[in-house]
């Protein structure tokens, strides 16, 4: 299969899997400029699958860089507020959206962190009626990404220049199983095999969940009526999607009181345009109370001060260290690929719908049942061949669930 069947294939995948247009409906596309080529062939699919509209947010890295560098700070402190209200006129008008990664990991490293804060609170505060409908499952939403040529010399640096692009190029289609002859059938046989993991946890319904790895022993209680999902959702209005291309995760949303115990990074983290690496973080009573890094620990200093909820755990993930992308041996420093090789938690606001009848539910009921409210939801691998979980029945009970990085 060349090269133009797979991306074709590719954007199919965005559109009829990831989105899931349907007729007569809005599209909105927010891409790096760098991912252009792919942009142009789902505005085309999507009109071809019946799209009303297609409106494409395009953003330019080294415009962001250059306004770090030189805009003056107040700048930054002024809330993209026209944007965030367009963001949510359209998610509240049965728009989907469809977010194309590409940007360089390492795009803000040596920026002032300050900037950096205010910058994250103040477009978050904006974007955040939207990001709830989002979060709720209210409107349809997926990602995916394109290889720029910055991230591929951060994910092969050691290839020759004139192969990065096409090394990186190759390991994404692998992982969105783009390169197979059927690659929706492929991701329908895919997504059910997740769904029957998904049955079999919320039969059990496990109280507590009990972490152990070299660094790791974390114990991480569970709501009453929490549901295990996978990132295959449905809208609103009874539309199925796919939040994001790949994905290997089964998941669900922690007590936001109910975590205690220390867990350590097992790859690095790449959150607000720099890599925050081989950090510790240590929980009491469901907050983190201490925290190291070798490498980002201002970075992480950044994260915690957004607001209250950002020091605690809105997701808990399961990821067979088997899984495809992480037997690929690829380090892609992006949350999008790497969380998808290893178990993981996030940090900031949980998902209603992960919740018995929570997109029903104010924020205030939310938090009533043990939810975490936030301006942000990062995700952090902390998953290794090494790692043991057990879950916690009522009464207390043990029963293993990962052993040695993989499924009992």
């Amino acid at each position: 299969m060349d090269f133009n069947q797979k991306l074709e294939n590719y954007a199919l995948l965005a559109v009829k899997v990831g989105v899931n247009i349907q007729p007569g409906q809005t599209l909105v596309v927010n891409a790096d400029i760098a991912s252009a080529e792919l942009v142009r062939l789902v505005v085309r699919k999507a009109y071809e699958a019946g799209a009303k509209l297609v409106k494409v947010n395009y953003s330019d890295e080294v415009v962001t860089r250059t306004r770090y560098d030189l805009a003056p700070e107040e700048s930054f402190s002024e809330p993209p507020k026209r944007f965030g209200d367009e963001m949510e006129e359209y998610a509240r008008n049965n728009a989907c959206f469809l977010t194309i990664i590409s940007t360089d990991p390492d795009l803000l490293k040596g920026v002032d962190p300050k900037r950096i804060t205010m910058n994250q609170r103040v477009s978050a505060e904006a974007m955040a009626g939207y990001r709830q409908l989002l979060m709720g499952n209210h409107a349809s939403w997926s990602g995916v990404a394109y290889p720029s040529a910055s991230w591929a010399a951060k994910v092969f640096p050691d290839a020759p220049e004139e192969e990065r692009i096409n090394l990186l190029w190759d390991a994404i289609f692998r992982a969105v199983r783009a390169d197979v002859e059927d690659p929706l059938e492929a991701w329908q046989l895919h997504l059910d095999e997740l769904k029957r993991r998904c049955d079999k946890l919320n039969e059990r319904k496990y109280r507590k969940l009990h972490y152990k790895a070299p660094g790791t022993d974390l114990t991480v209680e569970l709501p009453e009526g929490h549901i295990w999902c996978q990132a295959g959702a449905v809208n609103g209005k009874g539309v199925p999607f796919l939040a994001n291309i790949p994905t290997e995760e089964v998941f669900t949303v922690p007590h936001r009181d109910g975590t205690t115990g220390k867990v350590s990074s097992s790859k690095p983290l790449s959150y607000a345009g720099s890599v925050i690496d081989r950090f510790t973080l240590t929980f009491t009573d469901g907050k983190v109370t201490d925290y190291t890094a070798e490498v980002g620990q201002d970075k992480l200093a950044v994260l915690f001060s957004m607001d209250e909820g950002a020091a605690s755990l809105g997701e808990v993930a399961l990821v067979p260290h088997r899984s495809p992308i992480s037997e690929s041996g690829i380090l892609y420093y992006t949350t999008l690929f790497d969380e998808n090789a290893s178990c993981h938690l996030a940090l900031g606001a949980s998902y209603a719908f992960t919740l018995e009848g929570g997109t029903s539910l104010t924020e205030e009921e939310l938090t009533e049942r043990g939810m975490n409210q936030s301006l942000i939801h990062v995700d952090f691998m902390m998953g290794s061949p090494e790692m043991d979980i057990d879950g916690i029945t009522d009464d207390g009970t043990a029963e293993p669930i990962f052993r040695n990085g993989g499924w009992v």
